[in-house]
């Protein structure tokens, strides 16, 4: 068992935590060929990355969410502005746990301290992650696992807030439909949720 160790005009904490989320992205993804620092697949046209992000969220949310990807450097690239507090991400559908994906400003607190091995999550209200064009990931229970199988993961959403399987009678592993506790035991516990909201 693995220890728990711990607009133009976008906001500067906004950024900063976008640079912090896209860092996430490259720590739990790991690469099938060799892009490993890159968001997004580099040949994909910026409409098609736009798309792909837009696919991770309710339409109504994606809609108007900021979207933002990786350059070759790993510098984050806002592909389009938002104005709804969400910001999307288009992923790489080839490399596992780098899924599209919109995160409001508590998930990317949330992601910002996972990827900074904080030993716990420090946003004050929960978040909401929406992963609705799927996902892949390495483990249910273990959030640095880089060498299990990868686990294909159909649309979800989570809230990312401390959730623990015994005070919440839910349970702490996969399922394909219903709700779980994800990372069940480690400080970044969360629901999640299998479908769409």
């Amino acid at each position: 068992m693995s220890s728990w160790t711990a607009e133009r005009s976008v906001p500067i904490a906004t950024i900063a935590l976008v640079v912090i989320i896209a860092t996430i992205l490259s720590i739990r993804g790991e690469s099938k060929p060799a892009h490993p620092a890159m968001g997004s697949n580099p040949s994909d046209a910026t409409e098609t990355k736009i798309e792909r992000a837009m696919s991770a969220g309710p339409p109504e949310i994606a809609k108007s969410a900021t979207i933002i990807d990786k350059d070759a450097q790993g510098h984050i690239v806002v592909l389009r502005e938002g104005s709804n507090g969400f910001t999307c991400m288009p992923g790489n559908p080839n490399v596992v746990g780098n899924p599209p994906m919109c995160a409001d400003g508590p998930s990317m607190q949330w992601a910002a301290d996972f990827a900074a091995h904080k030993p716990k999550p420090t946003n004050t209200v929960p978040g909401i992650t929406y992963m609705l064009a799927g996902a892949t990931q390495r483990s249910d229970s273990d959030p640095y696992d880089k060498t299990s199988p990868p686990i294909t993961v159909g649309p979800h959403w989570m809230i990312m807030w401390p959730f623990d399987p015994k005070t919440t009678g839910l349970p702490n592993t996969h399922r394909d439909s219903g709700a779980y506790i994800m990372w069940a035991g480690s400080p970044y516990a969360h629901l999640h949720v299998m479908g769409r909201p």
